[in-house]
């Protein structure tokens, strides 16, 4: 219940401009709109394309829910016109973006000021992501609390933090390497590295963003992360240790009615499309292919929204699914070298793949988009290869699904590291752009996740265990809540008593 003060409190949120950013900070204004007992307005700050597309997927009931826009002009940094966000650039430009987003620093803090006017009191707080960490002195000038919210796990934020910090791969010619903070024992792989990282000395471009903007945010009053505090004990603690924040793990920022499926709407009834983007396939036509399979028979495979693989290793991922005879679903997206979202081309596929495997309806090829949570929530679906971005895997371990990982960029290797050698859940068929994987070793990977027994049955077990954790902390009869719910009202709790 609401109080009846009539006094407007604000909380200001800042999202990178990213769409596997933007989304989870939409769902925690609504998780903050849901949970809070106090009168309080949110308001998402972006670049105008960015508050359209978020206008487009906020639910029309938002009453307390507003956007605000920062006037932004992608042509004036070098970028394409139009380009707001990462979806929209190839992987060179991101760094671009990265940079140019800094310049919104004058416009936010003149919004800040223009709200302070308005209200007579400057914001609750600010909230923040990580790559927007100078949002933290924007904050100071006003002695306004700032948090930092990673989208990313707390393992993966963790190792991200002190790998650009540090650069510990400088220091030594092995290939294998520890990393300040972490524990002797887990070691890391050169080839675990980004490209950019791998290549950075501190002294680049990408080096001197990050570590401002990490610096920057650490500099902040606490940290929340779309996780939960049950699934990442380890990274939990080193994220908790590193950065010597206060840590609320207010994740997984996910549908509830994907999390609850024994409420009055059934996942398979709700559309749970969060991308605001339209899909290659309809929902209701892809659930009733779902419904032809047996139990846990299907694959689905997806690298993102920005990730892609070259056109070789295309063509042996196709020819691995079909040698396994297993069901999948495959969204294909344009291979290196080509413009993310161009139209579909036949000669990225081998020659009468796409054909053979819908008559023998072993798989279904989507161009551009799937409904994602539709297929993971599916009773039919048996695992997930994926590139192992962080929301993927909420969505995927959320359902029980084991993974098969294919990381390419940002965190992914380290999310994916964790998910095989802490979690037990996935198994690794290789990593970045530049390794080669045949398609015999694709064959033979699928087929063992894919299992009834051995290791596959082990994966699913595993994954069903954390499924249970994660819906145990979303969870509310009478007083007792979840971890999740406890972490959310204990930090609204903390910044408006502050």
């Amino acid at each position: 219940m609401k109080n009846n003060s009539s006094a407007k409190t604000n909380i200001v949120m800042l999202p990178f401009m990213a769409r596997g950013h933007l989304i989870p900070f939409l769902a925690l204004a609504k998780q903050i709109e849901q949970r809070t007992h106090f009168t309080i307005t949110i308001t998402i700050v972006s670049t105008p394309l960015n508050i359209q597309q978020l206008k487009s997927t906020a639910s029309p009931a938002t009453t307390t829910i507003s956007f605000a826009e920062l006037p932004f002009c992608s042509s004036d940094h070098g970028l394409p016109p139009n380009s707001e966000n990462t979806d929209s650039l190839p992987f060179s430009h991101i760094i671009i973006l990265l940079q140019a987003s800094q310049t919104l620093q004058p416009s936010f803090h003149s919004l800040i000021s223009s709200m302070f006017q308005q209200e007579g009191r400057p914001p609750l707080c600010i909230i923040s992501d990580v790559f927007m960490g100078w949002a933290v002195n924007v904050a100071r000038s006003f002695h306004t609390p700032h948090f930092i919210f990673t989208t990313c796990g707390a393992f993966g934020s963790a190792a991200y933090f002190s790998l650009w910090l540090n650069l510990p791969h400088r220091n030594t010619t092995s290939d294998e390497f520890s990393v300040p903070g972490f524990p002797e024992t887990c070691r890391f792989h050169r080839s675990q590295l980004s490209p950019n990282l791998r290549d950075a000395d501190g002294t680049d471009l990408m080096s001197r963003l990050n570590q401002k903007l990490i610096s920057l945010s650490l500099g902040s009053n606490g940290m929340l992360c779309n996780t939960v505090e049950e699934i990442e004990p380890m990274g939990l603690d080193l994220l908790r240790k590193n950065t010597g924040l206060p840590v609320w793990t207010i994740g997984p920022l996910l549908p509830l009615s994907l999390l609850n499926p024994s409420s009055s709407s059934s996942p398979l009834n709700v559309s749970f499309s969060r991308s605001g983007r339209e899909p290659g396939i309809t929902a209701d036509n892809c659930v009733n292919w779902l419904n032809t399979h047996p139990p846990n028979s299907i694959l689905y495979i997806s690298f993102g929204s920005q990730n892609t693989i070259s056109s070789t290793q295309m063509m042996e991922l196709a020819m691995g699914l079909e040698f396994s005879g297993k069901p999948f679903i495959w969204v294909v997206r344009p291979p290196i070298g080509f413009d993310i979202n161009a139209e579909f081309r036949a000669e990225w596929l081998p020659k009468g793949f796409e054909e053979r495997v819908r008559e023998r309806k072993q798989g279904m090829v989507v161009h551009r988009w799937a409904p994602q949570l539709e297929i993971l929530s599916h009773g039919s679906t048996g695992a997930f290869l994926s590139h192992c971005g962080w929301n993927s895997v909420l969505e995927s371990l959320s359902q029980g699904v084991p993974m098969i990982g294919w990381p390419i960029a940002g965190e992914q290797t380290f999310n994916s590291k964790m998910m095989e050698e802490e979690m037990g859940v996935s198994v690794e068929l290789t990593r970045g752009v530049e390794s080669w994987v045949g398609r015999e070793e694709v064959e033979r990977v699928v087929k063992m996740v894919m299992s009834n027994d051995g290791k596959g049955e082990e994966m699913k077990r595993k994954a069903m265990e954390i499924a249970e954790k994660i819906r145990d902390s979303v969870r509310e009869d009478g007083d007792q809540k979840g971890s999740s719910l406890k972490a959310l009202e204990g930090f609204l709790a903390i910044v408006v008593l502050s």
